[in-house]
């Protein structure tokens, strides 16, 4: 499978890239030495886009790629970095603030913390409802005329945000949640994007787990997992949710991949401007995430898939209801 452009002036890229923050923060215990080690196996593999926030783990993150990255030519890496999101020192969330000085300060700290004179995609986590985009994008703008930012990105916006936002700067792509049972973004906002020229990071394309085929329904969560408050994974939703993906592993026994391979090239069918990021945390669901690159979907597959698993299918939110309010992509 060819590398894939964000967007008409983004980056060329692998196409699955390697989302980092479980490796810090949200999804339980973590292990620092297999997490570097995830990261060298995804760069061998040909893995470019590497997608962290200043705000996983409270720099955590950032510090973990850094020193992932110390042996590897940084050149060689496309990093994509969201500011925004303000945190305690216990680690809870306490709002957002995207703007001017505090994007320019957060990048500051973040190009310390990497280790690098400069990132590759710089997007606000969220839409500031007290700062008009146009001031974050226009602040993300003097960074990249400034040198210290390559590209200009956003995350979970709306189509609205998105036209306002590509009116100040070239937009490089917008990530958003987007998997088999998260399709929100079809209605609307994939249109917009591509009429903008816009591309597509889709995270979470395993539903944080719940379609990789390894979840179980006796699976017990870890303090601070974020799926302890993620309605999907509640009881009888839980339950229903898991019928889906009981469903599309016949479809993937009948082509010889797992369930979470074809999940994961379903969305890379979706279209050549969609990169989707795994967020493997170790070097075993890493090989198989890449396996999805060697399926091949046919349209009687993607029929199988869309029967097995219907738009809307899916038993609860993919956010609590407090957190999907917050969401200008679902507004």
């Amino acid at each position: 499978m060819t590398n894939r452009t964000l967007g008409t002036n983004g980056p060329t890229v692998f196409p699955l890239g390697l989302g980092a923050m479980g490796m810090s923060d949200l999804y339980g215990p973590t292990d620092r030495s297999e997490s570097i080690a995830t990261i060298h196996a995804a760069i061998d593999a040909g893995v470019d886009l590497i997608d962290t926030a200043d705000f996983y783990g409270s720099g955590h993150n950032e510090l973990l790629i850094a020193q992932a990255l110390r042996d590897r030519n940084r050149d060689d890496v496309t990093i994509s970095v969201k500011v925004g999101a303000q945190r305690d020192p216990g680690g809870d969330f306490v709002g957002l603030d995207a703007s001017p000085a505090a994007v320019k300060n957060s990048l500051a700290q973040t190009l310390t913390r990497l280790g690098t004179d400069h990132v590759d995609i710089l997007r606000p986590a969220r839409l500031d409802p007290q700062v008009p985009i146009e001031e974050t994008i226009g602040a993300m703008a003097e960074m990249v005329a400034a040198g210290y930012v390559r590209y200009v990105g956003l995350s979970e916006v709306g189509s609205e945000t998105l036209r306002r936002a590509a009116a100040v700067h070239p937009i490089s792509d917008l990530q958003i949640e987007y998997s088999l049972i998260s399709r929100g973004p079809e209605r609307d906002i994939f249109h917009t994007a591509r009429e903008l020229g816009i591309g597509v990071t889709a995270y979470a394309v395993l539903s944080r787990g719940l379609l990789s085929g390894h979840w179980s329904a006796e699976r017990a969560l870890t303090a601070h997992d974020f799926r302890g408050i993620s309605p999907r994974f509640q009881g009888e939703n839980l339950e229903q949710n898991l019928a889906l993906v009981d469903r599309l592993s016949d479809v993937a026994a009948a082509n010889g991949a797992t369930v979470a391979q074809i999940a994961i090239a379903w969305v890379l069918s979706r279209g050549e401007d969609v990169v989707p990021l795994v967020g493997a945390r170790r070097r075993d669901r890493l090989h198989e995430a890449l396996g999805a690159l060697d399926v091949v979907l046919g349209e009687s597959d993607l029929a199988r898939i869309e029967d097995a698993v219907p738009v809307g299918a899916a038993a609860g939110g993919r956010y609590a209801d407090f957190l999907m309010s917050e969401l200008d992509s679902e507004n």
